[in-house]
């Protein structure tokens, strides 16, 4: 098939090699003319394992091109894919500026039918909005089809080319023919419904992943009280097939472009249509103050933070990613630095696009994370990076200044640490800890 994507960040750009790489032919279009630049280099503008082999893959064997030109890409496509952005707006409402300059735009440009396919997240009436502006700009004959995604960043190929589910709502029977011999190459379990119970099956997706993990980490505090093991309780809970294992990691929070934007606009969908979601609500509330339990634990073990150097390892939201959207490294350093924190910072691939949008002085950015260690008071773990859990726990010790690490992720086991010297701290896990070890005045 023939087809087009308009924007290439996470979703259209991943989506757009995929679809090459399953036959297709695909143009990606982006009005970033430095994006375009990098990509027609076969480089990826973003950090995604496997994304940027399927980029050149497919670009040398011409199933995949890159331009800014819209026009051409609608020109020679079957099948418009809108993939733009839907920022939160300060109400938390989502933002579809972009979605309606883009059907505006795509409407100009038709030449022939076109399958208009929206695979950005937008709120529940979005689609008819769109085909309402392009039925008022063109003669020619569309459908408007929602197809939601549901991959996550970090194992974003991996999920599109191996769906659990696509999920089509379209009011067009051949649309829905079409669409189905599309997807039919990466999964049979395709879930046809009208388009506005596909635009909620997203949000609600997004929605109940985010309050199991507010859920698990509300378990968690509870544990740290009581002296259970948080991961103990996750693993027992996980064997019922009812709740299933996944999203029951406590930490830190949830963080990145899907979650915390999509919870606080279906909060708004909610509102505007005079429904009040309590427990959406609650969810939101339990993630943000989950951020703040790591600062909790590590003025425990240092009783002042003004004057302490700490290492912070991981400024991603999570691992396998260079996104830092709502990750909670922004609020915990920021948090740091007001305390009179000499914060070292390390990520292995995020340390950059930090950098570039959180600058501070007090902040030195290092080379590795025993760099980020020497000398320093504590650390605070804040992803989960495979670097991280295969480090030399000792020699992380002997060139600290104090031995305290506060892991924000769970990470490291009982085992690991008993060996060691740390003053360790985790999420939900009181039983894992020296208490023997006191930290220098």
């Amino acid at each position: 098939m023939k087809i087009s994507v308009v924007g290439t960040g996470y979703v259209g750009l991943v989506s757009g090699v995929c679809f090459s790489e399953l036959g297709n032919q695909v143009i990606c279009v982006d009005k970033d003319q430095r994006k375009v630049d990098v990509l027609n280099k076969l480089q990826s503008p973003i950090y995604e394992p496997g994304l940027t082999e399927l980029i050149e893959k497919n670009y040398r064997e011409k199933r995949l091109e890159f331009t800014t030109d819209l026009s051409y890409g609608v020109k020679n496509s079957d099948i418009v894919i809108i993939a733009v952005g839907t920022p939160p707006l300060p109400n938390g409402e989502a933002n579809l500026l972009y979605i309606e300059q883009v059907a505006t735009e795509i409407a100009t440009e038709m030449n022939d039918y076109k399958i208009i396919m929206t695979k950005s997240t937008v709120p529940v009436g979005t689609n008819h909005r769109i085909k309402e502006i392009v039925s008022n700009l063109t003669k020619f004959p569309f459908d408007v089809v929602s197809v939601p995604e549901f991959l996550r960043e970090g194992s974003a190929v991996k999920d599109t080319l191996n769906p659990d589910r696509i999920v089509i709502g379209t009011e067009s029977e051949a649309a829905m023919k079409i669409l189905t011999d599309l997807h039919k190459p990466l999964t049979d379990n395709i879930i046809v419904t009208d388009i506005r119970s596909a635009e909620m099956i997203k949000y609600a997706s997004n929605a109940f992943l985010a309050t199991k993990i507010s859920f698990i980490n509300e378990i968690a505090n509870i544990c740290d009280k009581v002296g259970a093991d948080v991961t103990k309780v996750a693993e027992g809970m996980g064997y019922d097939k009812r709740i299933g294992a996944a999203f029951l990691n406590a930490g830190i929070g949830y963080g990145g472009s899907c979650f915390p934007k999509d919870t606080n606009a279906l909060v708004q969908i909610a509102g505007n249509a005079n429904y009040d979601f309590k427990l959406l609500k609650s969810v939101i509330e339990v993630n943000q103050n989950q951020r703040f339990n790591i600062m909790e634990k590590l003025k425990a073990s240092l009783t002042t933070l003004s004057g302490k150097t700490v290492a912070v390892w991981g400024l991603a939201f999570k691992p396998n990613t260079d996104d830092v959207r709502d990750a909670p490294a922004f609020e915990i350093i920021s948090e740091l630095v007001a305390n009179g924190v000499k914060v070292k910072a390390f990520d292995p691939i995020a340390q950059e696009n930090f950098r570039t949008q959180f600058n501070h002085p007090d902040i030195q950015w290092c080379e590795s994370p025993l760099d980020a260690a020497k000398d320093s008071d504590a650390i605070c773990l804040l992803t989960e990076w495979d670097v991280f859990k295969s480090i030399n726990l000792f020699e992380v010790q002997n060139v600290m200044a104090n031995p305290v690490l506060i892991d924000g992720r769970n990470v490291f086991s009982k085992e690991q640490i008993s060996l060691t010297k740390f003053d360790y701290k985790s999420i939900g896990r009181p039983g894992i800890k020296n208490e023997k070890v006191l930290v220098k005045s």
